[in-house]
């Protein structure tokens, strides 16, 4: 197995008595597009600050491209663009300006410019002065200017905070461009699942500090196939809760004629329905509804902290 492009191990940050991060282990494969989700407040901009050698950790190590951040900082940091929240621009400067700026401090060929204004579709833009461009925009030529220096990795914080719905998709469309086009791996932070579940190839969720899941999207959804449940419309609700209970099922009484059942599979509505005909109980409707990914989420991010070995079966090992 690769090892991973960036790796954290037993991470942790304070802020005086205050705890912001806690033996956090990240592992960012190689190529992906990595979805570092949380609520506002979880610690996820304190993370990208770590990752970049803004700040120091209180404890723990960080490895990017298979080297101690704390020990090979400027040569590791020369292979990373990164945007934290909005990005800092000269507004009465142009966009193609700003870019140049930029390219002769860092001492790049100016044929460069051109190249990542085509690539974040601002070409056409590029001789308007910034105070008169739309908030996706700017976020765009941020992103610009990350990639200046044509870096491996991508950091971005929060990079669709703001934008309306054309905006947001237009960067969803950008950041896939960058990955499977550019060969960017992207470490991306965000507090909107319903978003982000449209780009990334890997999630990890972040709650008080703490990793509560980490691995593959695809790992989030078979959360959301193992969280599901069928409401059941009845004839007489006892007879049905004391039928359901019988057979080991989970029940909640909704009202004088509605039931929920917990199942694990959607094949488990029809056999709920052929014993409670059995059993003598009129069904009137069943509706079998599995939890979206969102509300897995939330519930990753309102419940308590998981710990031990609880808090490991959320953690499947990431492979590339």
């Amino acid at each position: 197995m690769k090892e991973p492009l960036i790796s954290t191990h037993q991470l942790s940050c304070r802020y005086g008595s205050l705890e912001i991060l806690k033996d956090l282990h990240l592992e960012i494969p190689q190529g992906s597009i990595y979805g570092f989700l949380g609520p506002n407040g979880a610690g996820k901009t304190t993370t990208i600050r770590l990752l970049l050698g803004l700040i120091k950790p209180t404890a723990g190590s960080i490895r990017l491209f298979g080297q101690e951040l704390e020990r090979h900082r400027v040569q590791v940091l020369q292979r990373v663009g990164a945007l934290i929240e909005t990005p800092s621009l000269y507004k009465h400067l142009s966009g193609r300006d700003n870019l140049e700026v930029m390219r002769r401090m860092v001492g790049l060929k100016k044929s460069r410019v051109d190249e990542v204004l085509e690539i974040v579709r601002l070409r056409q833009d590029a001789h308007r002065p910034v105070k008169q461009y739309s908030l996706g925009m700017c976020q765009r030529l941020g992103i610009a200017l990350a990639l200046l220096s044509d870096p491996e990795l991508l950091i971005l914080d929060e990079p669709t905070n703001g934008l309306d719905p054309s905006g947001i998709r237009e960067m969803r469309e950008l950041l896939k461009e960058l990955n499977q086009e550019h060969g960017k791996t992207i470490f991306l932070s965000s507090h909107l699942l319903s978003e982000i579940e449209k780009t990334v190839t890997h999630v990890g969720i972040l709650h008080q500090g703490q990793l509560r899941f980490q691995g593959w999207v695809q790992e989030l959804q078979k959360a959301t196939q193992r969280a599901s449940t069928v409401e059941v419309e009845v004839g007489n609700v006892l007879l049905a809760n004391e039928i359901l209970l019988g057979i080991g099922h989970a029940v909640e009484t909704l009202d004088a004629q509605r039931l929920r059942v917990a199942v694990q599979e959607k094949e488990e509505a029809a056999a709920l329905n052929h014993f409670l005909v059995e059993g003598g109980v009129a069904v009137y409707n069943l509706a079998f509804t599995a939890q979206s990914l969102e509300e897995v989420f939330l519930s990753m991010t309102e419940a308590p902290v998981l710990e031990s070995s609880a808090k490991t079966q959320l953690q499947p090992v990431l492979q590339t």
